[in-house]
């Protein structure tokens, strides 16, 4: 698998042309102080807590290194057929549809695209969004209104709290994973929206779903679920955790980043009621403000959900060396937090010391992606490993060596918080 990593030498050779071209560039007119201040803030924070260099400067990946800082679980991002149906339409279309979805009627290719992958998860009806973030926030603010109790795991991705107040809503955190709290905060405030993660990125712990939707069918609260890390991978067809788990006539929305397992560019509302779609489409900022898809992209999601519904072998070969690895690591002392799933987090603690842990990942061969704020509560930074199909079990292997490894490099565990990250 050909997974290019974010350090390059190529990103480096801009970073210094850019650098040279600001010492020869005019004087321009200067940002106010405010902008400067909080400018000053993040050199600070470069130069005190990272040492001067950047948190995200790692190695370049050499020949036969472990690539582990993708989400492309299956393995789809050079797909043959997905690729070739893309290259077709850009071909034969180009850029040709440079309009608001809201515009969008009759047969139009992204409109089946919605009502397909709203059959794939069992759902009255989808919408594709330009991302996952834009599926989040537009949809907190076509349900949500100002004083609305919003009641958020507080390992929950970012765009839910952010969609949260955009929307004005009232929010209200729950420890992460905690039926129980969420049903006393309820209690106490009324009811409201709930928004969970099926499968947090952060950590890779996964939602009691059946808890939390009972809590919400109980209490009357709207129920979201974001399924981004767990659509295409969890599922007899990779539908999802909610859809496999049976809940799909118990959660009101499901939100999924498409550039996941199905390796694309577009967000994915599905809701329990058709006529929702419409109002969606005009009342939510995101969707009226943004172009719809691209031909070429639309074309690429349809093909890959056709992949996703054959890869049986793909999300079978994922959970299990998910579990191995996971069981190996617990085994050997390596602390993996509340993973269930593909996703494997190393916390180091500071910033600092998640800078030495992914440096000694990376001399043997290991490249995962680095969390820090606001990703994670400050002094709870990691690394994380994302798992996928294309793994041979040498590299399985290697992986978990490697990790028993670097084991005193690793923070104590403790008690999850803040808001989850990509």
């Amino acid at each position: 698998m050909d997974l290019q990593h974010p350090c390059s030498t190529r990103e480096t050779a801009r970073n210094a042309t850019r650098k040279a071209a600001r010492k020869t560039m005019p004087s321009t007119t200067p940002l106010p102080a405010a902008v400067l201040d909080r400018m000053t803030r993040h050199t600070n924070r470069l130069n005190d807590d990272w040492k001067g260099r950047h948190i995200f400067e790692g190695a370049v990946p050499g020949p036969g290194a472990v690539l582990l800082s993708s989400n492309d679980y299956l393995g789809l991002a050079r797909e043959p057929r997905i690729l070739k149906v893309m290259a077709d339409t850009l071909t034969s279309e180009g850029n040709s549809t440079l309009m608001s979805g809201a515009y969008l009627r009759g047969t139009h290719p992204q409109l089946r695209l919605e009502n397909d992958l709203a059959g794939h998860l069992r759902a009255a009806g989808g919408i594709l969004c330009q991302s996952g973030w834009a599926a989040n926030t537009g949809l907190l603010q076509a349900v949500a209104a100002p004083g609305t109790p919003t009641y958020i795991d507080v390992l929950a991705h970012m765009s839910l709290w952010e969609g949260a107040r955009l929307a004005g809503a009232e929010p209200h955190r729950f420890r992460h994973n905690d039926p129980a709290q969420l049903r006393r905060r309820i209690a106490a405030s009324g009811p409201g929206v709930i928004l969970v993660d099926s499968v947090y990125s952060t950590d890779g712990s996964v939602c009691p779903l059946p808890e939390i939707a009972a809590a919400a069918q109980e209490t009357g609260c709207l129920l979201v679920v974001d399924e981004s890390h767990a659509l295409g991978t969890h599922g007899t067809l990779g539908e999802g955790l909610v859809s496999g788990l049976g809940l799909e006539d118990q959660v009101h929305f499901r939100t999924a980043s498409l550039s996941k397992a199905f390796a694309g560019r577009a967000g994915l509302i599905a809701c329990c009621d058709r006529e929702f779609v419409d109002y969606y489409k005009l009342a939510a900022y995101p969707a009226i403000f943004s172009s719809a898809l691209q031909p070429h992209d639309v074309a690429g999601l349809a093909e890959t959900l056709c992949v996703v519904r054959e890869a049986g072998r793909r999300r079978d070969r994922l959970a299990a060396l998910s579990s191995y690895v996971r069981a190996e690591l617990t085994a050997a002392g390596v602390g993996v937090g509340g993973s269930r799933s593909q996703i494997i987090a190393l916390e180091g603690g500071s910033d600092l010391r998640t800078m030495e842990l992914r440096d000694a990942l990376e001399r043997q061969g290991v490249f995962g992606s680095v969390f820090c704020p606001p990703a994670t509560p400050r002094a709870r930074s990691l690394v994380r490993l994302s798992l996928h199909a294309g793994l041979s079990d040498a590299e399985v292997e290697r992986v978990v060596e490697v990790c028993r490894g670097v084991r005193g490099l690793l923070r104590r565990p403790g008690p999850p918080g803040g808001g989850g990250a990509a």
